[in-house]
């Protein structure tokens, strides 16, 4: 893989163009393999898996892949002759990410690295076991250095609910860790890693019950600095902009990943928008709008997106919109 290419904040690195990529969701928090789509980027796992593998396959391998509450994208790009496969994110349990991949007939052994979107258990969940079945010496996992602390959020009665925490370093020894806070490029440079992203929109603030542990005291971290987004830049076509959670607000995720790679178009947007949830929800409207201006031919939100505000996005952008599940394959 070779190491990471980190670059400074502002536009001085170029993104290679993928002549093509593909995207299976791993993990989510929703299955639906009943529903047809007619968008021909899109196919649910039992038609991509007939067609890949063959009738035989698919008549005797009938354990579906499930859902939990976390996300996981295996991401392949290709360019001329060259391949590359990321992972990015690893789900919330140690045990669904291996066995969704086993059903999807997935040998995580072709993973070149892991792309660690931010600090909280339904992202990293599933990296110990991720770790052991890719089974590669100084596989690099890229992180920011904040997704190790310890954090949880704010009750209503002045508690904090802990989260669990970050593998510990013998768990991962096997394993290469690397830093990175500024945008940076892996996958033969077909990859873009945003790094930190700024903040501007007027209604994108944050989590305020966020907490994490300092010196022995919680303290509010509602802006969760480390959460980054992967781009893609499909020739011919734009963006393809994959959020996890966006902590930093959807919108600020798609500019960022527009400003640091010079590329306007913004092809597809996929992921967790985090609109779910009292503090949320009032920020589903303005997202909307700025979606529609941004207006991407695909949008795959899923995870902590939430039903109402996936719902209006089918409903104001119905010829974009797609209903995510696990075991979805996404071809660009």
């Amino acid at each position: 893989m070779g190491a990471t290419n980190e670059k400074p904040s502002k536009q001085e690195f170029k993104v290679k163009e993928a002549d093509a990529a593909e995207i299976i969701n791993l993990v989510d928090n929703s299955v639906d393999f009943l529903s047809t789509s007619n968008k021909w980027q899109v196919q649910p796992f039992r038609q991509w898996t007939r067609e890949r593998y063959g009738q035989e396959w698919a008549r005797t391998h009938i354990q579906l892949p499930r859902a939990e509450h976390g996300f996981s994208m295996l991401i392949r790009v290709f360019r001329e002759d060259k391949a590359s496969c990321v992972l990015f994110d690893t789900g919330g349990s140690p045990e669904v990410i291996v066995e969704n991949a086993e059903r999807m007939g997935i040998s995580l052994s072709e993973v070149e690295c892991i792309v660690l979107s931010h600090g909280h258990y339904d992202h990293f969940g599933g990296l110990v076991s991720a770790v052991k079945a890719v089974n590669k010496a100084a596989l690099p996992i890229i992180i920011h250095e904040d997704m190790i602390k310890t954090r949880g959020s704010a009750r209503s009665n002045g508690t904090v609910r802990k989260y669990p925490e970050f593998p510990a370093e013998a768990e991962l020894s096997s394993a290469r860790i690397v830093h990175t806070k500024k945008p940076s490029l892996i996958a033969d440079d077909m990859i873009c890693i945003t790094g930190e992203i700024p903040r501007k929109t007027s209604f994108e603030t944050g989590y305020t019950p966020h907490r994490s542990l300092l010196n022995g005291s919680w303290q509010s971290d509602p802006l969760i600095l480390d959460e980054r987004a992967i781009a893609i830049n499909i020739k011919g076509k734009g963006l393809v902009v994959l959020s996890s959670c966006a902590h930093a607000g959807i919108i600020n995720t798609i500019s960022y990943a527009q400003q640091i790679t010079g590329t306007e178009k913004v092809h597809a947007v996929m992921g967790g928008f985090h609109l779910a949830g009292k503090e949320f929800e009032n920020r589903i409207q303005p997202t909307i709008e700025e979606l529609q201006r941004i207006n991407p031919k695909l949008i795959a939100s899923s995870h902590c997106t939430g039903w109402r505000a996936m719902c209006a996005i089918a409903k104001t952008l119905p010829k974009a919109f797609v209903w995510n599940s696990v075991g979805n394959l996404y071809r660009f």
